[in-house]
């Protein structure tokens, strides 16, 4: 099991690029099912969701090769499998992104229920309930969504659940419709800038869609898709974690090869935290020299500020002089990090889907252990400010979704090392959150 050591206390200085960004390249390597001719997909970040989905895939009978230059070519090579197995889609939530092409092209899906992160219920049932309303038959048959249709045919679809729209229901159900008979409307579609770069994709291939990026998305389906080249969008979260990594260490960075017009609601939260931003056509300059200021947050679907964020700016407010508080709306159980921080000295209680945050004077290093992606880039941010040595074990899920991200972090100057087969010096934590 590796781990990373940090020796904090250090600001952050220079300059580093983002690549492409995981949360888009996932269901767009899956939509090239929905096609027998090659797909080439340009700038796909090197990390382990990205192999894990290419195993899914190559499991469903297509050849995927990574070439250079964070290049992907994905070819069908047997059209008849159906069945992404438990094994690898237990693993990750976003190989379930392959059940709609599966079924608009192959007219038969068995995908096993998904995995992932420990962040909380996350049912499926949206994307079942959209499936079924282009025609689909489904079931569950011992842990695996069972579907066919001889042929999807277009309706009105709301995927509007209780925490707000269904990220990857809506990637799901849009990769369905494109080839459905007629036309289909998505109401409460999400508008996340990661779909538009979906329909993006599709578009590109023959699909007609119209409405990307706003809550009604309507998709007259084609007789097929062909392949195309197609460039994935930048990784707005991760530019997000390094703003943040500078905002809670401080010290001046620039982030490039971004689109800062997806970065809107960050930009908000880290002016408000104390920091100085600086905003060119593809990169943003962050300064934090002056004491974090506390405040009120509020993680919501986008344009709002990401759910994938309120563990790395949770760690940033433990530092601001005052009480703040973070509210998560879209994963309400989505708090694993805040024992972990609390071994570093944070002040934090938890009420439902509530986070308040004390202030406190300084973070002292410890051993802590990751327990999903994001809580676990929190413990690094943390780590970056904290007095001292700290430990960030399991890793592994960091590395899900963060490309070179001790190298990366090297180049703006934190003191950050990779320690392979680290074996911890506590009992590991059962991955367990209690309110408080």
């Amino acid at each position: 099991m590796d781990a990373f050591r940090i020796l904090g206390g250090r600001p952050l200085a220079g300059s580093v690029a983002v690549g492409g960004a995981k949360n888009a390249a996932l269901p767009i390597m899956a939509a090239a099912l929905l096609t027998g001719d090659p797909i080439v997909l340009e700038g796909v970040p090197e990390v382990a969701d990205v192999n894990m989905m290419a195993r899914v895939l190559y499991r469903l009978g297509m050849h995927v090769h990574r070439g250079w230059d964070h290049r992907l070519r994905l070819e069908t090579v047997d059209a008849r499998c159906t069945t992404a197995p438990h094994r690898w889609v237990r693993r990750m939530r976003a190989s379930f992104c392959v059940l709609g092409p599966l079924l608009a092209r192959r007219r038969k899906a068995v995908v096993a229920l998904p995995g992932g992160c420990r962040i909380g219920d996350r049912p499926v049932d949206l994307h079942l309930k959209g499936l079924s309303a282009l025609g689909a038959t489904l079931r569950i048959d011992r842990g695996y969504v069972v579907a066919s249709a001889e042929k999807l045919r277009g309706t009105k679809i709301d995927l509007r659940g209780p925490f707000g729209p269904t990220v990857t229901g809506t990637g799901n159900i849009l990769s369905a419709a494109v080839l459905a008979e007629g036309v289909t409307i998505i109401q409460g579609a999400a508008q996340e800038p990661e779909i538009v770069d979906l329909g993006n994709m599709l578009i590109s291939m023959g699909a007609k869609i119209n409405g990307l990026g706003t809550s009604q998305m309507e998709i007259e389906g084609v007789d097929s898709l062909h392949g195309t080249l197609h460039r994935i969008m930048p990784d707005r979260i991760e530019a997000a974690t390094f703003l943040l990594a500078t905002t809670i260490a401080g010290g001046r960075t620039t982030i490039t090869g971004v689109q800062p017009a997806h970065l809107t609601s960050v930009l908000t939260a880290v002016r408000s935290l104390g920091a100085d931003v600086w905003v060119g056509k593809d990169y943003i300059t962050l300064q934090r020299s002056r004491p974090l200021t506390p405040a009120d947050f509020h993680a919501l679907p986008y344009p709002g500020l990401p759910t994938d964020l309120q563990a790395p700016l949770t760690a940033v407010l433990t530092l601001a002089h005052g009480r703040s508080q973070l509210t998560d709306h879209v994963f309400p159980e989505r708090f694993s990090h805040i024992a972990e921080l609390r071994r570093l000295g944070a002040s934090i209680q938890r009420h439902g889907r509530t986070a308040t945050v004390q202030g406190v004077p300084l973070l002292a290093g410890s051993e802590v252990f990751a327990d999903d992606l994001r809580g676990g880039a929190a413990l690094v941010l943390a780590g970056l400010a904290a007095q001292g040595e700290t430990l960030v074990h399991r890793v592994g899920h960091i590395d899900r979704g963060y490309e070179r991200f001790v190298e990366k972090l090297t180049l703006l100057g934190a003191d950050i090392q990779r320690l392979h087969h680290a074996r911890p010096s506590r009992p590991q934590p059962l991955g367990l959150t209690l309110a408080s």
